[in-house]
């Protein structure tokens, strides 16, 4: 900052002002914008947030950036916080709780204006340390009992009974599932758990489940759990997938055996990927914003952070819970 001010020919506070945007003449803030460029400046956020007690970003935590959906939330996120000038620092827990538990530690050391992490399981440790952190939370994709703080997001548990209420409003009565193997997707079983549910409810039997491969699902677990299905329940009429991208696995195992799509077994997926509206037979879905859960995440936060300044420099916790819509999407492979 030296540097920059003897260039510019200021002091060191008048180029402290102009970087946190306080008052400062157009002139005085070209010739200090200028030696900043020419110096290739980069101001110390660590220390900036020292003096000021706040840092300028938001811990970010998502199962996986490789799913579409997560990275679509993200997306939906930074299109809210980006323009007042709030920066994502973004972690990945790859379906780790403990990992969670890591990660946030790590980031409340930098002091975040805010957290969003994704679904309502976390550590007792992880829950006591945002509890305690006196900053705005808010937990995506799931409508937690007990929110932390604020919640975006819908049942799975929901979305899936809803999905066995249209294939079983086709016609169809022996319907199965396909799901991963790992206890710590959350979202996935509580998916399963609504096809449970709704497979008593309407009185169709014994359920028909696989569960094959660790998170995040791709496409590659849809096929070996399809053709073990079928070697189990040969007369099965419809399956119901936890992901699109399970779905379409499913889809070209039922082509390469020569099995007609819906005409001899309907199959749907979740999540409305892109996928699913570009594959042949195109995918039976259900359909969640998951952008528009990371824009109304992004709202609630912004909401806190308005109520903050406003009444005190500590976040007061409340229970605020939105709920996003989802609906079957129906297409031609069901």
């Amino acid at each position: 900052m030296s540097d920059v001010a003897s260039l510019a020919g200021v002091s060191k506070m008048t180029v402290s002002r102009v970087l946190a945007g306080r008052s400062a003449s157009e002139s005085t803030r070209a010739r200090v914008q200028r030696a900043i460029d020419e110096l290739g400046y980069v101001a110390d956020a660590a220390a900036g947030a020292l003096s000021s007690g706040r840092s300028s970003f938001v811990a970010v935590l998502v199962p996986s950036m490789s799913s579409s959906n997560f990275s679509d939330t993200v997306s939906g996120l930074t299109a809210v916080l980006e323009p007042q000038g709030l920066e994502l620092l973004i972690g990945d827990t790859d379906y780790s709780l403990e990992r969670e538990e890591r990660l946030v530690r790590q980031m409340l050391r930098h002091q975040p204006r805010c957290i969003a992490l994704t679904g309502a399981q976390h550590t007792e440790a992880t829950r006591t340390l945002l509890a305690r952190s006196g900053v705005p939370v808010v937990e995506m994709w799931d409508q937690p009992a007990h929110p932390i703080d604020m919640s975006v997001g819908f049942s799975n548990v929901s979305a899936a009974r809803e999905m066995v209420r249209y294939l079983a409003g086709k016609g169809h009565r022996r319907i199965g599932f396909i799901g991963g193997a790992s206890e710590l997707d959350w979202r996935g079983l509580d998916r399963l758990k609504g096809y449970q549910m709704e497979m008593k409810a309407l009185g169709l039997g014994e359920p028909r489940v696989v569960r094959l491969g660790d998170s995040p699902i791709t496409m590659s677990h849809g096929a070996p759990a399809m053709t073990e299905l079928l070697e189990r329940w040969p007369d099965t009429e419809a399956v119901m997938c936890v992901s699109d991208l399970s779905a379409f696995g499913a889809i070209m195992e039922c082509q390469r055996r020569g099995i007609a799509v819906p005409g001899k077994i309907a199959v749907a997926g979740f999540g409305n990927f892109e996928i699913a509206a570009c594959c042949h037979p195109t995918i039976t879905t259900v359909s969640v914003d998951a952008y528009g859960i990371g824009r109304r995440a992004g709202d609630a936060l912004l909401a806190a952070l308005a109520d903050e300044e406003g009444e005190s420099a500590t976040h007061t916790r409340r229970t605020v819970k939105t709920r996003i819509h989802y609906g079957v999407v129906e297409r031609e492979s069901a």
